[in-house]
């Protein structure tokens, strides 16, 4: 029997359970998938804690890598033994298998390894679409990313150094900041002890970003609003300290006629002839080198109570996976 990680109410770690799993065969669309690898995403949090809802009982985790070994009827495009990796709603990728829909799949190329994949699809296509949907960002550009060093960080900077785009980088460390210039971060901030927007001013000789880039949320709205240029853009797509907090319209226009977004990856995957075109560009990134990911935190998947822990603590660097096959 599979087995994978539920819980029954929200609330910190301790609220994850190892538990058996009934997996039946995959019904029309639907194919059942054998995880090798299952990634591990500040946004598993969210609905862990309740800030996203999820019916109770139910599964963890939106995105793993592994081999489909059943296929139901009316199933196009992919078989038995096909390589696929995923990222999106239901909930069940703490799982050692599972019956799902067809819809979200991808396929892995074989230069692709299980373990790259799950640490990299959902922060890959994020990085995707932040970089190459949301902005037009010349070469010579200058954006600031909060928590560089993350996992979607560490995508991202190298990304952006890519396309030519400067990167303002905040980190907790200055260990932290060194991993993050060793990836493509331009500059990076020590928000720890430094003032983010003043020192924003700083590197931009009074001007601001063209876009800041917020995963944070409620702790560091202020300072990225207060980092752009005229016209800027902030980009808000996470809340790990909390919810984004009320924005003033009429501070928009007092800051320099600002925007603001709070896009979703789901929006940006739901057609799959673009899903295939950012994901096709994020493959051919990683399958070249160009792009290299980090994996500092690899867990069994039973103890996701620890995993959790440390991917709050922020103790987590780069990027973290659940391995189930060597």
């Amino acid at each position: 029997m599979a087995k994978g990680i539920r819980f029954h109410e929200t609330g910190g770690p301790e609220v994850l359970r190892w538990e058996s799993l009934p997996v039946g065969e995959p019904g029309s669309g639907e194919v059942r998938v054998r995880h090798v690898a299952v990634g591990l995403n500040f946004a598993d949090t969210y609905f862990r804690t309740g800030l996203y809802p999820a019916a109770l009982p139910a599964g963890m985790g939106v995105e793993a890598a592994g081999v489909i070994e059943a296929v139901g009827a009316g199933v196009t495009g992919f078989a038995e033994g096909d390589r696929v990796t995923y990222t999106g709603s239901p909930l069940g990728a703490y799982s050692t298998e599972r019956v799902m829909d067809v819809a979200p799949l991808i396929k892995l190329p074989d230069t692709i390894p299980f373990e790259t994949a799950a640490a990299t699809t959902m922060r890959g296509l994020t990085c995707a679409y932040l970089l190459r949907r949301i902005a037009d960002l010349d070469p010579g550009a200058t954006v600031l990313l909060h928590a560089a060093a993350g996992g979607v960080g560490l995508i991202f900077c190298q990304w952006a150094r890519l396309l030519g785009v400067n990167v303002i980088g905040t980190v907790s460390t200055d260990e932290k900041a060194a991993v993050a210039r060793a990836h493509g971060c331009t500059h990076t901030i020590v928000y720890t002890r430094e003032d983010v927007a003043a020192r924003v001013r700083e590197l931009t000789d009074g001007v601001g970003v063209q876009v800041a880039y917020d995963s944070i949320g409620r702790t560091t709205v202020p300072s990225s609003l207060d980092s752009l240029r005229r016209r800027g853009l902030l980009v808000c797509f996470g809340t790990a300290s909390g919810p984004i907090p009320p924005i003033d319209a009429m501070q928009l226009a007092v800051k320099g006629s600002l925007f603001v977004t709070r896009p979703a990856l789901a929006d940006y995957i739901a057609d799959p002839a673009e899903r295939g075109e950012l994901a096709g560009e994020l493959f051919g990134h990683l399958a070249s080198g160009r792009i290299r990911v980090a994996i500092n935190q690899r867990y069994a998947l039973d103890d996701a109570v620890q995993a959790h822990r440390d991917l709050e603590s922020g103790r987590s660097v780069g990027s973290s996976v659940f391995v189930l096959e060597s």
